[in-house]
């Protein structure tokens, strides 16, 4: 059975882009990896605590729209059976771990303990 695609989500300030008062400074090493991941053909969703509208309109500044399938804003209230650190298969990734990774080291990382 084939692994399921990776779904990642992708912060936009100071994950994606930096802001210095009206200045805005693209993190080009993390534009490039997000490009990278959709070539690998990961499913990618932007999402920032300034909403939907912003995250999409950030993607759109940075030349990346193309790569998300969608632009969510960050939740405020979770409503899950499951604890989030108890969730499987999921992996919280800093922006600067993140450009020296590759869809295997990802794919690596999650399987670590997901035998059963």
């Amino acid at each position: 059975m084939a692994s399921p695609k990776l779904v990642v989500y992708v912060d936009v300030d100071d994950t994606l882009v930096r802001s210095f008062g009206a200045k805005r400074i693209p993190i080009s090493a993390m534009v490039e990896h997000v490009r990278a991941l959709h070539r690998a053909g990961l499913m990618l969703y932007c999402w920032s605590s300034g909403g939907a509208k912003y995250a999409e309109e950030s993607a759109s500044e940075l030349g990346l729209a193309g790569c998300f399938s969608g632009f969510l804003p960050k939740p405020n209230i979770l409503i899950d059976d499951m604890p989030v650190a108890d969730w499987h298969r999921l992996l919280r990734v800093h922006p600067n771990e993140a450009v020296s990774k590759t869809v295997d080291d990802y794919e690596a990382a999650l399987s670590v303990g997901s035998a059963g």
